[in-house]
């Protein structure tokens, strides 16, 4: 049996956080939680790493998605990221080109479809 996807998932909304990542873990994914940018970083460090961080972009303690997604690449270069808002894309900072988009509400079958789809080129 291959290996569970390894996630770590960025969330400051404690319900939310433990909702879905309960979920996710009954889909068989290895689930991780931080609830800040700055804890997420400490998760990175830890061996084994992470095959997606899933984060929203608005984050309390001053550290966006966006700048998180900037220190997975360099830390996690061979993980996706995929940042969630509920503000259009249009309203949102440019993206980069690495990250994935997913706008909320989002349905969890459309969270688990991206997660375990392949990376797209």
């Amino acid at each position: 049996m291959s290996e569970p996807l390894r996630v770590l998932m960025v969330e400051d909304q404690q319900d939310l956080r433990e909702l879905i990542g309960q979920a996710l873990q009954d889909f068989g994914i290895e689930i991780h939680t931080a609830d800040d940018g700055p804890a997420a970083l400490r998760l990175m460090q830890d061996p084994g790493g992470f095959d997606v961080v899933f984060s929203d972009i608005s984050m309390p303690n001053g550290m966006s998605g966006v700048e998180l997604s900037e220190h997975v690449a360099d830390v996690l270069p061979n993980a996706r990221i995929i940042l969630a808002s509920g503000y259009a894309r249009s309203q949102l900072p440019p993206l980069p080109e690495h990250v994935e988009f997913l706008p909320k509400p989002y349905r969890l079958r459309q969270l688990v479809t991206l997660l375990q789809s392949p990376v797209s080129p």
